[in-house]
């Protein structure tokens, strides 16, 4: 393969190449047996995007129960229990740990590195069809019998609970984790083999840094939790006592067992977030990324410290004092490679030239939920505060701070961000906005409120109340409607700019890596020759282009190729 010609701008727009990844092949068929990572990124994009439907059902089902401190007629007990266990599982396992992996890096991570495809495509496509059979099971589990253990499957409820339920479902997410550990190690070895001429390690974007880190802990914790839940299915099937105290088991091994997984999947969640907000706040400020290698060091760091903090979930469980602080400790320095990354992203948007477009407010809103979420946190990693907030609403309201206010805030912004380069359309600004100001809106509304809630002495998971906690349940359930609606909005906007949208530019916002120097939709190959590699901050080389209709990356500008190129602070319109 040749080098693209660093003489002339690169402004490669929709019209460039009739075959697309889209029209490449036709039919179901070519669909369900593709190999090519842009194809099985979409396809996991809508069945995430489906499950969260699902979970979202599920969770405004309980947010309305919740309305009455009393019983109602419409929901039984054990009716609410299944909904909010079910809505936890499949928000967790189906959602938010595949949604950005599985469907935005699956997409970008090779065009992002100039390559064809992932190392392994056939591992690629196996990967998405266990998801969809691990779908299946937990599906299944909705009517196989009660299913009402709460997303941790916690011993002893899931060694007295309904069999059927459990097992299928403990099926369903064995086989999720299976997918999982496919796509992390192929992410690995496309990082580590297919990187292009140039790109060094340091050259890589902030994303490929967080999908690689994310990919580590996929590869090394994910087994932990599948032989966890085959030890709690076989023990259900063979009546072997493992972690049922009726037996001679213990649950409290099947804790640690859980939150030594369970712990770094909170940032299998969190860390390719951190790296979509990382583009974000690059691209849409048109400024170089501040502290570049404190950003990636800091992925890195997070990573290795999740396997080190589990026992902060345990605080209440019997553990000795010595080993609580020892946990509380290590707890608080995972707070330290997370301000890293704040504290950078704060400092690129300093004297940036900001659009303050729809990627760049949710960029800015998981900025506001993420800090929210990951201050709370310290309260929760303090011995003396935890054992009073210990299983409240506080928990709930952190827990979804930063999972579902930072995860998947930063998973839609990325939507937002790479929509026009994966579909090659425009979705509208207005409605864009106006979606992401209701979630935003919505979602504080609904979990702010459980942070009261919680410091009160509200119980989690409880079906009825005491009437004093009326007023902040009737406040949280009105912002899960607020957000629903976004939410609604935010689907209508995207939908309709398949149909309607205007044809999109290669370059629409300024983008300097090597994903916007494809044509928008990227053709089957990503890439007819080598694309040439420069530093993927470097916005002082991108212009606006009349003719493409958006910008375009300047070669002529370029100080490593042309050493009288004038310098220039950033991106210009």
């Amino acid at each position: 393969m040749t080098t693209l010609d660093a003489s002339r701008p690169t402004h490669l727009n929709i019209e460039a190449s009739s075959d697309n990844y889209l029209t490449h092949t036709r039919g179901l068929l070519s669909w369900a047996f593709t190999l090519d990572h842009k194809r099985i990124g979409v396809m996991y994009m809508f069945a995430i995007l489906g499950s969260f439907f699902v979970g979202g059902v599920f969770a405004l089902l309980v947010r309305t129960k919740l309305l009455f401190p009393d019983a109602v007629n419409w929901m039984t007990a054990e009716q609410y229990n299944q909904a909010f266990t079910l809505h936890g599982a499949v928000m967790v396992f189906l959602v938010i740990v595949p949604s950005i992996p599985a469907a935005l890096g699956n997409f970008i991570l090779p065009i992002m590195l100039g390559a064809k495809d992932v190392a392994f495509p056939r591992l690629n496509l196996a990967s998405f069809w266990l998801w969809i059979f691990g779908a299946i099971f937990v599906v299944i589990s909705l009517l196989a019998g009660s299913f009402d253990t709460g997303w941790t499957f916690y011993t002893p409820y899931s060694t007295r609970t309904t069999l059927g339920g459990v097992v299928w479902v403990i099926t369903g997410v064995f086989i999720l984790g299976f997918s999982s550990i496919f796509t992390g190690m192929n992410f690995i070895v496309t990082i580590h083999k297919l990187r292009p001429p140039g790109m060094t390690w340091f050259r890589m974007p902030l994303f490929l840094w967080a999908l690689y880190s994310t990919a580590l802990i996929q590869v090394l914790a994910t087994p932990v939790l599948a032989i966890t839940l085959a030890l709690v299915a076989i023990e259900r099937v063979f009546h072997i006592g493992v972690f049922d105290p009726a037996m001679g088991g213990d649950p409290v091994l099947f804790q640690h067992f859980f939150w030594f997984y369970s712990h770094p999947a909170v940032y299998i969640m969190i860390l390719p977030g951190m790296g979509i907000i990382s583009e974000i706040i690059a691209v849409h400020s048109h400024r170089h990324i501040f502290g570049y290698r404190f950003i990636a060091f800091s992925s890195i760091a997070i990573a290795f410290f999740s396997f080190l903090v589990w026992g902060h979930h345990m605080f209440v469980s019997g553990q000795s004092g010595l080993m609580g602080a020892v946990f509380s400790l290590i707890t608080f320095s995972v707070a330290i490679p997370s301000a890293i990354k704040v504290f950078n992203w704060l400092a690129t948007l300093y004297k940036g030239s900001i659009s303050l477009n729809t990627p760049m407010l949710y960029g800015l809103a998981f900025l506001f939920l993420f800090t929210i979420g990951g201050l709370t946190g310290l309260h929760l990693g303090t011995l003396n505060t935890d054992i009073h907030l210990h299983d409240t609403y506080f928990v709930v309201a952190h827990f979804h701070y930063v999972m579902m206010g930072s995860a998947l805030i930063a998973m839609v912004g990325g939507l937002h961000h790479w929509w026009p380069k994966m579909f090659g359309r425009m979705y509208s600004e207005a409605l864009g906005k106006l979606g992401c100001v209701l979630v935003f809106v919505g979602f504080n509304v609904t979990f702010f409120t459980q942070f009261m809630l919680g410091s009160h002495g509200m119980p989690r998971r409880y079906y009825l109340y005491q009437p004093e906690f009326q007023i902040y349940h009737v406040i949280s359930t009105c912002g899960s409607y607020i957000m629903a609606l976004g939410f609604i909005i935010t689907g209508i906007c995207l939908l309709k700019s398949l149909f309607s949208g205007k044809p999109a530019p290669a370059n629409p916002w300024g983008g300097r890596s090597l994903e916007w120097q494809c044509p928008s939709p990227p053709p089957h190959d990503n890439f007819p020759t080598t694309p040439r590699v420069g530093d993927c901050y470097d916005f002082s080389i991108v212009r606006w282009d009349d003719s493409a209709g958006g910008y375009v990356v300047d070669r002529s500008l370029d100080p490593e190729l042309n050493p009288n190129a004038p310098k220039r602070a950033g991106a210009h319109h």
